[in-house]
């Protein structure tokens, strides 16, 4: 139960701070005036995703964690490494404006998430179905960021 708080307290934090670093950037005149793909769901769709996606990844992270006991180190630098991805891409994509960076950060985490899934499992069997909403969420938006790129 603790790991389960821990990576809802890690995961939720990721969220809250890609959520400061987005600011405006959904209102701004920048993001309003792009071209964006025309299934781009509606702004409150995100919000609902993520918190079910991070619930989801918090259980899915609590459950892979006592399965790994000799691969921790190796499970906390690539969590450590997705959490990283995930909160940089707000700042690089709605601050910098830099959606060819952007698309490069979340395609690098679709991978990441996509190793998860394939190579956790053997551990987990059908509980790493508790990821799947992760990776489809970030498959749609990498398309999202790749139409942006393309058309903008």
């Amino acid at each position: 139960m603790s790991k389960l708080i821990l990576f809802l307290v890690l995961n939720f934090a990721a969220l809250a701070l890609g959520g400061l670093a987005t600011g405006s950037g959904v209102t701004s005149e920048w993001y309003a005036n792009l071209n964006k793909a025309p299934w781009t769901p509606p702004g409150w769709v995100f919000g609902f995703a993520w918190t079910s996606i991070m619930i989801c990844f918090s259980f899915y992270m609590a459950l892979l964690w006592p399965k790994l006991e000799n691969e921790n180190m190796f499970l906390l630098i690539l969590y450590s490494l997705q959490w990283l991805l995930n909160v940089s891409w707000n700042p690089v994509f709605f601050s910098w404006h830099q959606t060819k960076f952007a698309l490069v950060l979340i395609v690098a985490l679709t991978l990441l998430i996509a190793y998860f899934l394939y190579s956790y499992w053997p551990a987990l069997k059908l509980k790493s179905l508790l990821l799947l909403p992760y990776f489809l969420w970030l498959l749609i938006a990498t398309s999202l960021n790749a139409f942006i790129v393309i058309k903008n």
